[in-house]
C-alpha cells in the first residue's frame, strides 16, 4: 500500500494561494478545510490553503509528508439518511512553521491571490502578548504574527486597498473578530508602524465575529484498522 502524497493520489493541479489558516488541527481540516474542497470541485472556487503552526509543536511535519493531504470521514445523519463516507481533501497547498520558516511565513504576504485570512488558535490564543516587541523574529502570538503578516502585505503592495484580507476567526469567544482587530492595531501602534499602515487595517480589511462549530471526534487510533481497511493507500 501507498503512501498518501500528491503523487500516488495523481493529484497534480497547484491552486493558487488564497486562504492563510492559522491552526492544523482537526476542527479546521474536518471544517474550514471541508468547504473549501467542496467550494473547489463543485464550484470552481480555485481556492488553495497555505497552513500555519500557531504553536512552535504542532501536525506541520505530518502534513507535509503528505503534501497536505489527508482523508475526512463523516458519520452521522443527513436528511435523515444515515451516511458513512470519506474524502480526500486536497486543498492545502502548503504548510508552514513560523517559528522554523519565519522568511516562507512572511512570504506569504506577497501572495497575489491572497484573499482570507482563517484562524483556530485555541480560545487562549487571541490575547495580547507584551512581550512581543517586533517581529525581526518570529512574534509568540497569534495576533502578533498576523500583525506581521499585514505589515509585510501593506509594505508589499504599496498599500494598495484590494490586497486586504477578509479575516475569519473561529476561537470560540465573544466578538472575536473585534478583539483581534484591537490588538493588532495595539501591535501597530506599539511597533511605530505608522498611522497609513493602521488606516490600511480599518478601511481595507474586513473582520467577520463568528460563532461556529462541528462536531469533530479526536483520532479514532481504537478502531484505526477498519478505518484503514476502506482505503487504498496508507494516511
Amino acid at each position: 500500500m501507498n503512501n498518501l502524497n500528491r503523487k500516488t493520489a495523481n493529484i497534480t493541479t497547484k491552486l493558487p494561494i488564497k486562504v492563510v489558516q492559522f491552526g492544523e488541527g482537526n476542527f479546521l481540516r474536518a471544517f474550514v478545510d471541508y468547504i473549501i474542497d467542496r467550494l473547489n470541485t463543485d464550484t470552481g472556487f480555485n481556492a488553495g490553503v497555505a497552513v500555519v503552526q500557531p504553536l512552535n509543536g504542532g501536525l506541520i511535519p505530518l502534513l507535509n509528508e503528505q503534501d497536505g493531504l489527508y482523508t475526512l470521514f463523516m458519520r452521522g445523519i443527513k436528511k435523515g439518511n444515515i451516511i458513512d463516507e470519506n474524502r480526500l481533501i486536497s486543498c492545502i497547498q502548503k504548510a508552514i512553521n513560523p517559528y522554523s520558516d519565519y522568511d516562507g511565513y512572511l512570504a506569504l504576504a506577497q501572495e497575489e491571490s491572497l484573499e482570507f485570512l482563517i484562524s483556530n488558535t485555541t480560545e487562549s490564543g487571541i490575547a495580547y502578548d507584551p512581550s512581543d516587541t517586533g517581529f525581526d523574529s518570529c512574534p509568540s502570538s497569534f495576533p502578533a504574527k498576523v500583525t506581521a503578516l499585514l505589515y509585510k502585505r501593506f509594505q508589499h503592495f504599496n498599500g494598495a486597498s484590494n490586497k486586504g484580507l477578509t479575516i475569519i476567526p473561529c476561537e470560540l469567544i465573544n466578538y472575536n473578530a473585534e478583539t483581534l482587530k484591537g490588538i493588532i492595531l495595539q501591535y501597530a501602534a506599539d511597533w511605530n508602524l505608522g498611522q497609513d499602515f493602521m488606516a490600511w487595517i480599518e478601511e481595507h480589511n474586513s473582520f467577520h465575529n463568528t460563532l461556529v462549530d462541528r462536531i469533530v471526534p479526536g483520532y479514532p487510533k481504537d478502531d484505526i484498522e477498519s478505518y484503514e481497511a476502506k482505503l487504498e493507500y496508507k494516511d
